[in-house]
């Protein structure tokens, strides 16, 4: 147990990861019912691609929710793989904002959301939170 108390800004960090994590997951299954719509299987360049792109957002946003748990109970390796995973979220949703413009306002929030958690999750109380 961490001799720190838990700041509010870790709380807030663990919902925001919950939602970007969802966001992420909902974005996928969206993008996964697009492989009908000929114009956006061919933004990807094939169907392969869109669901591959689909499969892996669902997926980073199902490990972000799974993981974010430890954030609470101040798990520095839950906040490392937090971190990668939110590095990844972003690069995704960049990716997906741009091959798949229509949707891309999802992404734009999801991208908003995983800096603003990366910025808490690093600040320096959530240091000293983590540290102990």
């Amino acid at each position: 147990m961490n001799a720190v108390g838990r700041p509010g800004g870790v709380t807030f960090i663990a919902v925001l990861t919950w939602i970007s994590g969802f966001l992420d997951a909902i974005g996928g299954t969206i993008l996964l019912f697009q492989t009908s719509v000929a114009a956006t299987v061919e933004q990807f360049g094939g169907a392969s691609q869109l669901i591959a792109s689909a499969i892996i957002s669902i997926l980073i946003g199902v490990v972000v929710i799974a993981v974010a748990g430890g954030l609470l109970r101040g798990s520095s390796g839950a906040r490392m793989f937090i971190t990668i995973l939110q590095v990844l979220s972003i690069a995704s949703s960049i990716f997906l904002a741009i091959a798949y413009p229509a949707g891309a306002i999802g992404e734009y929030f999801s991208v908003v959301i995983s800096v603003i958690v990366l910025a808490f999750l690093w600040s320096g109380r959530a240091n000293a939170f983590f540290r102990d």
